[in-house]
């Protein structure tokens, strides 16, 4: 079972609000977001309980797409307390997105 959240504009703040997340901004026309998404499945069988791992379709939720500034996708932002403290454009790898977790 997947430990990834799809999340909309509507449930955003509430899965989100106090915790670490990384969330992937995609869409499903998106060649490289679905080249993404097995690497993202991966780093979340990887992390912790705690982290939250979610995905927002930018097609569906405009408005998140708006506020975290999303020019290009697939683009994951790593979130701290409610606030973007990390982003990657393009397919990253699953060791990179660990290790700056880990940071945090």
């Amino acid at each position: 079972m997947s430990k990834i959240k799809h999340l909309t504009d509507a449930d955003f703040d509430a899965e989100t609000a106090g915790r670490t997340c990384l969330i992937d901004f995609w869409a499903t026309w998106c060649g490289p977001c679905r080249m993404f998404a097995p690497i993202l499945e991966e780093t979340a069988a990887e992390l912790p309980d705690d982290i939250v791992v979610g995905k927002v379709d930018v097609d569906e939720c405009t408005k998140l797409a708006v506020r975290f500034g999303i020019r290009s996708i697939p683009t994951v932002v790593i979130l701290k307390d409610g606030k973007a403290v990390k982003t990657f454009v393009g397919v990253q790898d699953k060791d990179r997105l660990i290790r700056e977790i880990e940071r945090l």
